[in-house]
């Protein structure tokens, strides 16, 4: 990944680039962060950003949640709203 951040590094300032990921990476080689720190600021967002998925996902009705084990559930689940 830090080959491709350093690949589009001369755009940067594109919206499509202010991710996860990137923003932390092009920090690094600015030289704003150790390579550690850019990690662990990697994690640390991924985290939050998920999080922040989870809680919209969650206000929304219709979603439906299934735990990925249970096969027959989904199955159920398909046929019944795939009329």
């Amino acid at each position: 990944m830090i080959e491709e951040a350093r690949q589009v590094y001369p755009y940067r300032e594109l919206n499509s680039l202010n991710t996860v990921g990137y923003k932390e990476l092009f920090n690094y080689l600015d030289g704003l962060l150790t390579l550690d720190e850019a990690i662990f600021q990697i994690q640390s967002n991924t985290r939050r950003y998920a999080r922040k998925q989870l809680t919209w996902f969650k206000r929304d009705s219709d979603v439906h949640w299934f735990h990925p084990d249970n096969i027959e559930e989904i199955l159920n689940y398909i046929a019944l709203n795939s009329l």
